[in-house]
């Protein structure tokens, strides 16, 4: 990490649901996206997420999202959820400002920590489209391994955004956390 700051891991509390909305954003979609390299903005135009679904997972008993700070300021997030054995990993993000800074590594490996130590998941899942295949070799260069189990994007909903494409799916991805 190039920055001075040495990162700060702290779940959001609600108070925080508006700046993860504004990171989230910044990162998946329009042209503040295309800064970094985990834009969707060539997918999927519309929204990525909004405050009320942040602030419900904020409040929910199987999960959280978890910050990044540096110097006080939000960098990066993501949400885990605690599915039995297994935490799904979701809605990450870096400011694209400072992608390839080494501030998705660290967040990743924390929510790996938290899900094998705090929540004793002998597996971390995700599910990523299937068009991204810059950011599924990103994973896979972490230890993640292809399933060969695929979802259907949930075309018509627009909480997952307005596709740009017909083709859209997700692929399933799975790290062993007890190796």
């Amino acid at each position: 990490m190039t920055s001075s700051f040495s990162p700060v891991f702290r779940s959001a509390a609600p108070a925080d649901a508006e700046a993860v909305v504004a990171l989230v954003e910044s990162a998946y979609r329009g042209d503040a996206s295309r800064r970094g390299w985990t834009t969707e903005a060539d997918l999927l135009d519309g929204r990525r997420t909004n405050v009320e679904d942040v602030a419900a997972l904020i409040a929910g008993p199987q999960g959280r999202i978890v910050l990044l700070e540096q110097g006080g300021r939000l960098r990066a997030s993501c949400q885990l959820e605690r599915q039995g054995e297994v935490a799904y990993f979701g809605m990450f993000a870096v400011d694209p400002a400072l992608q390839g800074d080494g501030l998705g590594k660290a967040l990743l490996a924390e929510a790996e920590r938290i899900a094998r130590e705090e929540w004793g998941c002998r597996a971390m899942r995700m599910a990523v489209i299937v068009q991204r295949e810059e950011l599924i070799a990103w994973y896979l260069r972490r230890g993640y391994r292809r399933t060969g189990a695929y979802q259907p994007f949930p075309y018509g909903d627009e909480r997952f955004g307005l596709p740009r494409r017909d083709d859209l799916r997700f692929e399933v991805l799975v790290k062993d956390l007890q190796a």
